[in-house]
């Protein structure tokens, strides 16, 4: 399907004024892989403010996946991060931070309007988007009140906004879940939106305001949570766990590996700590002897569809019940992310 010409908010103004602000004298810039294009054309905005810039090549995820090492290793003195919202403790970083959040300069209302013949059979509706579109939560909302919806937005947990989600966070979502009969998304793509389903178990109808068109997500989630009980039933078997430890800032979770090493022992399983800062299949394809491993990194890891990984890849949450400490049920009730 055709999408439709749009563009994103990247603040070049305010841009200037924080370079400027921070009195900063090299700059490294982190760009996610959409906006990557513009990353030549912001270097010269931020060299015009006084500094040198450096332009991150590489792959970004999201806030949890910020450049520290780089940054010190290149002596930069400020990162200019694009696309996401503040997510990591700035007492983490040791290093200032300017996020700039590229809002998306498109029209929502088509698309809203097309989810109605979906959003019919419920009355009471929540709603979930991403930074990008944010700022129009509030005309989604009254374009369904006047259809005569009740219509919920969730609180701020990790995100910065009521009704933000992240790939790996949806509590403000969980927040109202249970006051909701079906959410609405509003955003491009399903990677969000199958997670807002998997963390929720509520039907989810995604407005995509780029393809000016509407759909009913239930079937693909469907097909993760089929996979995800296919990878359970698989390690089950296992003997030999790989512990995930994520090195990304926003992704390390120490705790937790230390946790499910110790419970996957108890239980008769040998286990070992593996440290990744890019959790790929061809990495994992290093460790023949593993017959499964545990994720404590981003959990959205484990539930893309189709696995890119050959062997089971489980959240903390399905680990628990490889080991008895779960159960599939339960984790349904309570959302699989």
């Amino acid at each position: 399907m055709k999408r439709k010409r749009f563009s994103f908010k990247l603040e070049e103004d305010l841009l200037r004024e924080e370079i400027i602000r921070h009195g900063a004298k090299r700059v490294l810039l982190q760009l996610p892989e959409g906006l990557k294009p513009e990353g030549p054309r912001l270097a010269a905005i931020i060299e015009d403010s006084g500094a040198t810039a450096i332009v991150s090549g590489d792959p970004c995820y999201g806030a949890c996946d910020l450049p520290l090492l780089e940054a010190e290793s290149l002596g930069v003195d400020l990162i200019v991060h694009y696309g996401h919202t503040v997510l990591v403790d700035d007492r983490v970083t040791r290093l200032p931070i300017v996020y700039l959040e590229a809002r998306a300069d498109v029209d929502v209302e088509a698309a809203v309007k097309k989810a109605l013949k979906y959003l019919r059979p419920w009355s009471r509706i929540g709603l979930a988007t991403t930074v990008q579109h944010i700022d129009k939560i509030d005309e989604v909302k009254n374009i369904l009140c006047e259809t005569g919806k009740t219509v919920y937005v969730g609180k701020t947990g990790r995100t910065k906004y009521p009704g933000q989600v992240l790939g790996c966070d949806y509590s403000g979502a969980k927040s109202i879940s249970d006051k909701v009969e079906a959410f609405l998304f509003i955003g491009g793509g399903r990677f969000h939106a199958i997670g807002l389903w998997l963390a929720t178990m509520k039907p989810t109808i995604v407005a995509d305001p780029f393809e000016d068109r509407a759909y009913i997500l239930d079937d693909e989630a469907e097909k993760v949570l089929k996979r995800r009980w296919a990878d359970i039933s698989s390690a089950m078997k296992a003997k030999n766990f790989g512990v995930i430890i994520g090195l990304k800032p926003g992704q390390r979770n120490l705790e937790a590996a230390f946790e499910i090493k110790e419970a996957l022992e108890k239980s008769g399983k040998a286990a070992v700590l593996l440290g990744l800062r890019e959790i790929t299949p061809q990495a994992l394809m290093q460790f023949p002897t593993i017959d499964a491993y545990v994720n404590t990194a981003c959990p959205r890891l484990s539930l893309d569809e189709p696995s890119p990984f050959n062997k089971p890849i489980l959240t903390l949450q399905e680990t628990y019940i490889v080991i008895g400490k779960n159960t599939w049920d339960d984790l349904l009730r309570r959302g699989v992310l």
